[in-house]
């Protein structure tokens, strides 16, 4: 927890951990009003679909270019820029008077939260070289924390009875706490870094990390999607309990991104993402168990895994010789972001196919090979 106490008591540091936060309130209020613009607009779950892929492919759009545009402004002013961009464009998907509107409204708002998004893991990074501290694992739990406030937001739903009103009072209440903090951090400009000339040598370490990144988040965004159906048909469990593996995993992973830090410290990144993996492999082999108790602790401890290792790889990508911290932290992004899209419907294709149950153990597969990447990022160290 030193980490956090830093965070809560240094503003240097609880202005980018907030930007955090900001990211996931935003977001997390527009998803609470999904069903409110589909009604609205009257339109299809498949047309949902393809208006929600629009969001991500404004992700996407902005990944290639967001290196050098944070290196051309200065990071700090980056991150802060990037505050007011998506501020802007949150409004826009609810604003929408139209289904190609929402489209377009939806890319806008993904392309901010995209760029916002790599500039304060890139800030931290910075923040982390300058000051010799580590913040990158509490900063990750403050975007969970902003996650639970958007939760917490939905019961604003009723007394409001305005999505415009909801988000402008969650916009208000980003914006403000930023542009109070902002002057902390805007200054901060990423040290020059002495690029080495494209090699295999330089781009397989990156690579792993990648590919860590990707399974980590797909499977974060597959535990989401089906921790419920798993336990309602594989463990039978009772309607009360269809929520438990959810909250438990959620609850794990904002814990375990406040102590990773102080854990880090001592270990080193790549055995954290090793422990990581070691406390995933242990919680999906107890999913598989099937039992719903049993179900609810493996998603409870697969929750506290995965928590450390995104903070983790995109400490280690920020800080890799011979790359800029913002590209780093770029490719380690995209590919998380892909993962997160990608793994999920793959996976619900494997249990048309075989079983739900199935696709777990393809999880545990994937848990794996995240722990024998490690021994491969140590050889490469």
């Amino acid at each position: 927890m030193k980490s956090l106490q830093l965070i809560l008591s240094n503003p240097r540091y609880f202005g980018p951990a907030w930007v955090f936060a900001s990211l996931n309130i935003l977001f997390g209020t527009w998803a609470i009003y999904i069903p409110t613009v589909k009604g609205d607009l009257n339109i299809d779950k498949s047309q949902l679909g393809i208006a929600i892929f629009f969001l991500s492919l404004g992700v996407f759009t902005v990944f290639p270019i967001a290196s050098t545009l944070i290196n051309k402004i200065g990071v700090g002013k980056a991150t802060w820029y990037g505050v007011i961009t998506i501020c802007i464009a949150a409004l826009l998907p609810l604003l929408a008077p139209g289904y190609y509107s929402l489209m377009g409204g939806l890319f806008l708002f993904g392309a901010s939260q995209g760029f916002t998004d790599i500039s304060m893991n890139t800030l931290v990074a910075e923040l982390e070289k300058e000051d010799d501290k580590k913040i990158m694992s509490a900063s990750h739990g403050f975007f969970s924390l902003g996650g639970v406030l958007a939760g917490l937001g939905s019961f604003l739903i009723g007394p409001l009875e305005s999505p415009i009103l909801h988000m402008g009072i969650a916009i208000t209440l980003v914006f403000g706490v930023n542009l109070l903090f902002c002057k902390h951090y805007r200054h901060v400009v990423a040290a020059p870094v002495e690029k080495e000339v494209f090699s295999l040598k330089l781009f397989k370490p990156l690579l792993l990390l990648g590919l860590i990144s990707f399974i980590a988040m797909g499977s974060e965004g597959a535990i989401v999607d089906w921790s419920g159906l798993y336990l309602k048909e594989i463990s039978m469990a009772p309607e009360a309990l269809w929520g438990a593996g959810f909250l438990g995993f959620q609850v794990t992973m904002t814990l375990g991104r406040f102590l990773g830090d102080g854990i880090s410290s001592k270990i080193g990144s790549i055995k954290m993402i090793a422990l990581g993996a070691l406390l995933v492999i242990s919680g999906y082999i107890f999913v598989l168990f099937e039992g719903t108790y049993l179900a609810i602790i493996g998603f409870a401890l697969a929750g506290l895994g995965f928590s450390v290792m995104i903070p983790e790889n995109f400490r280690i990508g920020g800080n890799m010789k011979g790359v800029d911290s913002s590209q780093g932290v770029s490719f380690i992004a995209g590919t998380g972001y892909a993962g997160f899209l990608c793994a999920p419907p793959i996976l619900g294709f494997l249990a048309d196919v075989w079983s739900l149950k199935a696709s777990f153990v393809v999880l545990l597969a994937c848990a794996f090979f995240i722990l024998v990447a490690t021994f491969l990022l140590k050889r490469k160290k």
